[in-house]
């Protein structure tokens, strides 16, 4: 059995490594969204005017984040730059 030393891991193993990372947080997240949506259907009415908007700026974060995660700019990943979703 072979070990690995530093140089064995090239600069395309650990991009390649970040970008399966990122695409399985982007797909987590979406599946998230997916759900929380699924779950609000129907509810917007019963509940008060503020719970909805709260809901939707939720939706939108989370599939700006998920968006951003691909996007291949730098620091465009979880706990990166320009995420940030106001919601006034």
């Amino acid at each position: 059995m072979s070990t690995l030393r530093p140089g064995d891991i090239t600069d395309e193993m650990i991009q390649a490594m970040d970008a399966a990372k990122r695409q399985g947080l982007q797909k987590d997240l979406r599946v998230l969204a997916a759900n929380i949506r699924a779950d609000a259907e129907g509810r917007y009415d019963s509940e008060e005017p503020g719970w909805r908007a709260g809901v939707e700026w939720t939706l939108l974060w989370i599939e700006n984040t998920a968006a951003q995660l691909t996007e291949g700019r730098p620091g465009a990943g979880a706990g990166g730059q320009g995420q940030g979703v106001s919601p006034e």
